[in-house]
Order: structure tokens, then sequence, then C-alpha cells
């Protein structure tokens, strides 16, 4: 990638307390492009009315230019159809939408229902919870000493013969890239539903339907791939969706309500109740269109030369743990990091004072902090717009932060309760 590119994200010419943004907390949100900026614009100064309810050239307008984003995401998935795809809130509702709908139906006292000790919350805490509901076993695949899947874990789960299997692409806090296809295959042979999280791993390289195999339900987010916030999908394989019944009822999911029943709209709609995020999903639209030209293969090579630069650099930063693997075909430019006897928030703070934007805390992944006895991480995620001078600016900050908290600071222990008050 170029500097071309940066030019089309405003955000990064910034300038903050005389320091220059240094944007390295992609995993948490991306920048948005102009394009994507101006996308939404165009709709609520050109077409703004609801989608789906008019007859009306406005109205008409508008549904068409929210109806062609479910034809741009069908083709970026690799989807069969685009009644496959259902827009959603974001990760967190698209995999709540899952529980609450097939896993409420299909799951029963004694069945196992299987995560892994890296999920974000969003795809540990729905499964957990409908585990307590319905009085299933709540199994944790556990992970090896480099933080990858343990392959003696994953035969164990697999003798339990989980009916829902969830599972990321791509760990939020360590970066490492999960062997999914693989994994789906070994899981359907013994008739598990496989659940991907792809929020993470969307955004670092060409994630298809068919590269991941024999998977279910995939997830993801818009706001992770330069798209607006609050838009999500769902997509999940028709045959399944069609059994399941809807997650919410209201305004367009319904095909006929009588006095004392209803009938549900077709796919997707009867996923889709009340008015969507319409300005969210056209500039989402966009954003697919920007990553098309950009090239999904050709951001995943730059980026793995950031990964490969950083794991190299990073090495000789004496004091520096790294939580995950330290071969860069294993993960994606995402970097968590702990220096003893500073607390990851003001590491974060003198970060910030560089000009450098990380998150700290614990990546809403309490299981796997907890597991590995940390409060909390600083965490460094590049995107494809981020160059090869921030990965530098980054390790040279680390270095100086060390000999900052070794001269000027005397560092105080982390408590326990310390630990809990941290940032989410």
């Amino acid at each position: 990638m170029n500097e071309i590119v940066r030019k089309d994200f405003p955000n990064l010419e910034r300038v903050i307390d005389g320091k220059k943004l240094c944007y390295l907390d992609n995993a948490s949100t991306s920048q948005r492009p102009k394009k994507v900026v101006d996308a939404t614009i165009k709709y609520y100064t050109q077409m703004n009315a609801n989608v789906h309810r008019g007859v009306y050239h406005l109205s008409q307008e508008a549904t068409d230019a929210f109806e062609s984003v479910r034809g741009k995401i069908e083709r970026f998935i690799g989807a069969s159809s685009e009644r496959e795809i259902i827009f959603t809130k974001g990760t967190t509702e698209s995999i709540n939408l899952i529980a609450s709908s097939y896993g409420e139906h299909h799951i029963n006292k004694g069945d196992v229902i299987a995560v892994t000790r890296m999920e974000h919350h969003a795809n540990f805490v729905p499964w957990q919870q409908l585990a307590k509901r319905k009085g299933a076993r709540f199994e944790i695949i556990e992970l090896t000493s480099d933080l990858r899947l343990d392959p003696k874990e994953v035969d164990r789960v697999l003798a339990l013969r989980p009916k829902i299997v969830a599972v990321s692409l791509l760990s939020n806090v360590t970066g490492v890239v999960n062997p999914i296809s693989s994994l789906a295959a070994r899981f359907k042979m013994v008739g598990s539903v496989v659940v991907v999280d792809a929020a993470q791993g969307i955004a670092h390289g060409e994630v298809t339907i068919e590269r991941l195999g024999p998977i279910d339900f995939l997830a993801f987010s818009s706001h992770k791939l330069c798209g607006p916030t609050g838009v999500g999908i769902l997509w999940g394989r028709e045959a399944l969706l069609e059994k399941m019944p809807p997650y919410q009822v209201g305004g367009n999911m319904i095909s006929h309500v009588g006095d004392f029943d209803s009938e549900w709209n077709e796919l997707p709609h009867k996923f889709e109740a009340g008015t969507p995020d319409i300005a969210g999903v056209i500039g989402f639209g966009a954003a697919i269109d920007y990553i098309e030209t950009q090239g999904r293969v050709r951001i995943e090579s730059y980026e793995a030369k950031i990964t490969e630069y950083v794991l190299d650099e990073l090495k000789n930063v004496p004091g520096v743990r790294l939580l995950g693997p330290a071969e860069v075909h294993h993960r994606a430019p995402i970097f968590s990091v702990a220096i003893e006897g500073v607390h990851a928030h003001d590491l974060a703070t003198f970060l910030d004072m560089q000009g450098i934007s990380v998150r700290a805390g614990h990546h809403c992944a309490h299981p796997l902090m907890m597991k590995l006895g940390l409060p909390a991480t600083c965490r460094a995620s590049f995107s494809f717009y981020n160059n090869m001078e921030e990965a530098a600016i980054f390790i040279q900050a680390l270095k100086d932060s060390q000999v900052f908290f070794a001269r000027k600071v005397k560092p105080t222990p982390i408590t326990q309760a310390q630990g809990k008050r941290g940032i989410v």
C-alpha cells in the first residue's frame, strides 16, 4: 500500500497536542475513507426516506440503494443467495440472534455447547448463558502455551459431540488465526453446528464461505471494515434460517397480523424487525466497494509485512511480553503487550502522549486474561492504511516507555481491585 491510500482517510491527517495521529486501535474500530462518509451524507441529503414502506420515488430510491448492499455482501463472502444475508446492529447482535433463535429451539438439557478460550465476550457469553438457561454443558477449548488452539483439547471436545461449536476466525487479543476450514470439517462429522465470529478476521484478508469450509453461521461488523458503526451481518445457511423463528417481532418482519396470531415475512426480512440503520448500510456498501478496489489479497500481503516487521523488532525490546505466537504465518497485525511493573493503562497514556492511539484493558476477553493472570494489556492493531513508519514509531515508543517509567515513575503493584477497574 502507499501514501495515496492514507489520503483517503481524513482522520489520519489529525494533529493532537502537536503530535501527528498514529492510529493503532483498528481491532476496536477502523477509520473511514471519505467515500464512506460521502455515501452516508448522500443518503441524508438526497434520498432520506424509509425503506420497504413507500411507493413514492424517494422511498423507492432509498430501498434500491439499501438492498443493493445485500447483493454486494453476498458476493463479498461468496454466499449462495441474498436471502442468507441478514442485517443486524453488529457482530454481537448477530451471535445473540443465533443463540436466541436457533439455540433456544435446538439445545436441550445435557447437550454440549463449546467455545474457545480466546473468544471475545460476544462469542462467549451468549453461549454461556444459553447453556445456563437450557441446562446444557458448556465446554471451553483450551489453548497452547503460545495461545493457539490446543489440538488435544480439540480432540477432547470433539469426543463430546457438541451440538454447537463457536470459534473466532481471528483473536482480537493475540491476532491468532484459527484453521476454521479443518475445524469445521471435523466438527461437522460429529453433527455440530459451527458458528464463526469473523469480526476481526474479515478485515485482514479474503474471507469467503468456500474458504471457511462447512460452517453454518458467520457474523461480522461494518465498523471494523472501514464502514459505519451500528451495522452488522449475519450469514446463515438458508435451510437453517428458514426453520428458525424470528429474533424480534414488529414492523417489516411480518406478512400478516391477525388478532391472535401472526405470519412471518420471507427471508431475509423475517429477522429484520423495525427501521434499520439505512445510512449505515449504504455506507457499508461504499466500504465494501472501497475494500474491493484496494484488493483483499493485496491487503493481506501488505499487512503480513507489517506483522513480520513488528514481530522482529519486538525481539529487540527487552522486558516486553507479547501475547501469542512469534511466527508471522500464525497471526494478523494485532499485538497485545505487557511490561513488568507498568500498568497497561499507564503505558497507553504514555503512548498517547507520543500521538499513538492504542487500546488498554482486557479487550472484552475476560476468560482469556484471567487464565493468563493479567488484569490488562496494551494492544496495538494495524490496518492496511498504517505504514512502516508508524510501526517503527510504536516500537521506539515502547523502548522510550521503559526508560520513562524506570526513571520518572515509581511503579505501584497492580492489585486485584485495580484490575477490575480496567477499561473495557
